[in-house]
């Protein structure tokens, strides 16, 4: 019974597990998406700078000292477009150059992202039939049966029948 409750949890956590290549492969096309659309944005826009004469800095100088307060708000919004881009093309450049070791310890970081919850809430489960999905899936497995069954032993100790050594 123990060893059959113990394979049931260790089929429970390798599919868990198994659940995280496929994640990050998610997580990587969306933050991939949102890096190429942002390079896009401030291409066009040091491509607009230079066409007038000017640089990042002083286009967006530019707008600061503008007295329209439309102007001066849209570059303050550039700027944390800029900032956000370094950010993100940064974080993917992280992740391409990742084993699969690091990327699991930095789960925490990719679902404290506003991309990394839009990923969750659309992720769709997937067959695991990659190396990584494949070890995942047998670490998992191995982890669950060894706790689940660890703990079943644990709780089922009060319950145990003690021999009775007969000396004669």
């Amino acid at each position: 019974m123990r060893r059959m409750l113990a394979g049931i949890g260790g089929v429970g956590l390798a599919v868990m597990l198994s659940q995280f290549p496929e994640y990050a492969q998610q997580y990587t096309q969306r933050l991939g998406g949102a890096v190429d659309e942002l390079r896009i944005m401030t291409e066009d826009f040091d491509r607009s700078a230079g066409e007038a004469g000017l640089d990042r800095v002083g286009a967006l100088s530019r707008y600061q000292a503008s007295t329209d307060t439309f102007l001066a708000d849209r570059g303050r919004s550039m700027e944390r477009t800029f900032g956000r881009y370094a950010e993100l093309n940064a974080t993917l450049q992280r992740i391409a150059g990742a084993d699969p070791l690091e990327r699991l310890r930095n789960l925490p970081a990719y679902l404290d992202t506003d991309i990394g919850r839009r990923t969750l809430e659309n992720y769709k489960p997937a067959m695991p039939v990659t190396a990584e999905g494949l070890l995942y899936a047998g670490t998992g497995f191995a982890l669950g049966y060894i706790i689940l069954s660890a703990l079943i032993r644990f709780c089922s100790l009060p319950f145990r029948r003690r021999r009775v050594v007969y000396r004669s």
